[in-house]
């Protein structure tokens, strides 16, 4: 299957197009690099620099690489960069994608993967866990452009018959992770611990988050290929885990286990709880996470220990002023 893969460079895109080549397809990345790196792509892979605002540009790389399927991770993906500049936000994220949209029907794309958003968009929920029926009540504008191009990914299929799956994702973990991304708690921890600095938690501790290891994510993307026509899925683990769990999770492997955090105030806006209801990918995707929590922390925290930048990244992350949303 040949298949285009937006934001191919980043931490979980990068991922999926490994996945995707060693399961025997044939693909190609468009990404800006504003967040992603080159180094992440899959050399088996073509890279084509460029943005998906641009619509000469997305037109010029269908039209080369006459893809069957597009997968889009592409986004304006930082939370409170969306509080400041709205405008931004949704400009990548709801025009960037209609752009795709527009000419993955004019080039005949058989199927549209696009990636959205789990936590961000149902808001605080009424219980736990949450399921893909839940009201949707997004408090910040990340959450509103993710969750619009759902809406838009159907109304293309009512009048233009394209077949799509949306995947909302809960928090994600695994090597590759940026410090500088969002729910990139796994990666912080553990780039501040390595630098001997004092890992710092946004409010109490006790928040909760549904994390899921990114090789489980990949495996979710390639069972959307083929299954969950017009479906949207949660992609979590069911599980729900606090801060302060993590943080002694990664502290315990990296043999810190005498190390505290530091508390501050809670950032505005965040959500207090978020447990992923999955049980719709279980039976329609016929997809579960197979990497427990503890298995998936060991893997990550293996991978920043052999990155030597991560002692650097880690005391940088630490000087960065607290900038609330």
């Amino acid at each position: 299957m040949r298949i285009l893969i937006t934001g191919g460079a980043g931490f979980i895109g990068s991922h999926v197009v490994d996945a995707y080549l060693e399961a025997g397809h044939d693909v190609a990345v468009l990404d800006d690099l504003s967040r992603g790196l080159e180094n992440n792509v899959n050399p088996r892979a073509r890279f084509y620099l460029g943005d998906i605002q641009d619509r000469a540009c997305i037109e010029s790389v269908l039209d080369r690489e006459k893809p069957e399927v597009v997968n889009h991770h592409a986004a304006q993906m930082d939370v409170r960069r969306g509080v400041r500049e709205p405008v931004f936000d949704a400009t990548v994220n709801i025009l960037g994608s209609l752009h795709l949209l527009e000419a993955a029907v004019k080039h005949g794309i058989r199927r549209f993967v696009y990636v959205s958003t789990a936590g961000a968009a149902y808001g605080e929920p009424q219980a736990l866990p949450v399921a893909e029926d839940h009201p949707i009540n997004p408090v910040t504008p990340y959450g509103i452009s993710k969750h619009t191009v759902e809406h838009y990914l159907y109304t293309f299929s009512h009048l233009y018959g394209l077949a799509y799956v949306v995947l909302r994702y809960g928090n994600i973990y695994g090597q590759r992770q940026s410090s500088q991304g969002e729910a990139g708690v796994f990666a912080i921890f553990c780039e501040q611990i390595l630098a001997a600095v004092r890992p710092v938690i946004y409010g109490d501790g006790s928040k909760v988050r549904d994390y899921v290891y990114i090789n489980d994510v990949a495996r979710a993307n390639l069972a959307a290929l083929e299954r969950g026509d017009g479906e949207i899925f949660n992609i979590g683990t069911g599980v729900a885990t606090t801060d302060y769990a993590v943080f002694c999770l990664v502290r315990d492997l990296l043999g810190e286990s005498h190390l505290e955090p530091t508390y501050t105030a809670k950032r505005p806006g965040e959500i207090e709880r978020i447990c992923l209801d999955i049980s719709k990918a279980r039976r329609l995707l016929e997809w579960v996470p197979v990497i427990s929590l503890e298995e998936g922390a060991r893997r990550t925290v293996r991978f920043f220990q052999s990155t030597p930048e991560s002692r650097s990244a880690g005391a940088a992350v630490a000087s960065q002023p607290y900038r609330p949303l």
